[in-house]
């Protein structure tokens, strides 16, 4: 569906105010005023909707940002987003297969692979066979895939890009996964977590990659696979001195890839401390880790305009935290907003599309449909070249 920006806005608003009528007890209030604005981008929309053949796909989750998450960035951030000066957007339901409020690696494998799980289970289907990944099934024909996350590598959405786990809480087997993957680039949590493996997963995972500390352009352009572990830990909440590792890094993989001699490239980038932060119930980190995030959607939509052949999908895996929004100031960066969870919520997550196929998007629809929509478009633009 073609929107605008208040139609989508009263519908978050109507969502977060349900929950916001719980019982005072079970309330955790916050309130921000924001002081660290940025410009929204907002692209031609020249290539946008069009029937053009798909190169390039940028899958964007922003793990636990639900709809009242999202729309406290924008107000917080004189009323702007580069997210939501998109005009394709939909909702996402996100059930698991075995329970109504899904967890991030059931969500996550539904993305990955086409089909819905059991929550705590990565890669595999409710009986334990192992589901055919993106980057598995683009391999095939071509592509190269990547992933870029605030989390750890072993986390569950990453790790629904390459393992195939019983558990989401298998760290060892997960990082084990990675040497036998089909990525092409990944980059993720820090250097302390990879030298905690085995020396046989190390050794395993520095054969198939190399691996840089530090972002060193010239030995990235250089490497046939990648891996890029910082130094310091890039998982800390925004708020604790992260500093622009998620935009960076975004636009550095969408730069390696790019310059690959591939059919195209699928990339997946995590928001991952967006669901950390609601957790804990911080209102302020919330909304400024949904702020970072907009900032890695900028640097995805500003590629996928000067391309012209690239899709970027926006949405995310859960809500956390059953967020509402109370009174606020667009113009000084005011917000008040309260969570009657610390845990996930059935409540749809938003999803905005933008480039050619946009449209193929819209409406609502199940987080594997997502999957299915991006392989379908990527198999038929193969095929025609």
């Amino acid at each position: 569906m073609k929107t605008n920006y208040s139609s989508w806005s009263i519908l978050l608003l109507s969502v977060g105010l349900t929950f916001g009528q719980l019982s005072a007890q079970e309330a955790v209030k916050g309130e921000i005023r924001n002081t660290q604005f940025h410009t929204a981008y907002t692209p031609s929309f020249q290539n946008d909707g069009t029937d053009a053949p798909i190169k390039n796909v940028i899958l964007m989750i922003g793990d636990g940002m639900g709809l009242a998450h999202l729309s406290a960035g924008m107000y917080s951030n004189h009323g702007q987003l580069t997210i939501t000066s998109l005009k394709t957007c939909g909702l996402v339901r996100t059930q698991s297969a075995n329970n109504f409020i899904t967890d991030s690696a059931a969500s996550g494998t539904a993305y990955a692979t086409g089909q819905k799980t059991n929550n705590g289970t990565i890669g595999l289907d409710t009986i334990g066979n192992a589901l055919i990944n993106m980057p598995e099934k683009l391999d095939k024909i071509g592509y190269i895939s990547g992933i870029v996350t605030t989390d750890n590598l072993d986390g569950a959405t990453p790790a629904a890009f390459f393992a195939h786990q019983q558990n989401r809480n298998m760290g060892k087997e997960i990082w084990k996964d990675i040497s036998q993957s089909k990525l092409t680039f990944f980059a993720a949590g820090s250097k302390e977590l990879f030298k905690k493996q085995p020396q046989s997963t190390q050794k395993a995972i520095e054969k198939q990659f190399t691996i840089l500390n530090t972002p060193d352009i010239k030995i990235l352009k250089q490497s046939k696979k990648a891996g890029y572990l910082p130094e310091q830990s890039k998982t800390a909440s925004i708020n604790k001195n992260r500093g622009n590792f998620l935009p960076a890094t975004t636009q550095m993989a969408i730069d390696y890839l790019n310059d690959k001699q591939a059919k195209g490239f699928f990339l997946m980038v995590e928001g991952a401390r967006i669901d950390k932060s609601a957790h804990d119930n911080d209102f302020q980190a919330v909304v400024r880790e949904v702020l970072d995030f907009d900032q890695a959607v900028e640097a995805a939509i500003r590629f996928a305009e000067k391309d012209g052949h690239t899709l970027v999908i926006i949405t995310a895996d859960h809500e956390t935290g059953a967020l509402s929004l109370g009174n606020g100031n667009m113009a000084t960066g005011n917000l008040k907003g309260t969570f009657v969870s610390k845990g996930h919520s059935p409540i749809m997550v938003p999803l905005f599309v933008y480039g050619p196929q946009s449209h193929y998007f819209s409406g609502v629809q199940e987080n594997n449909d997502i999957h299915n929509k991006i392989y379908q478009l990527l198999s038929k633009s193969k095929n025609s070249n």
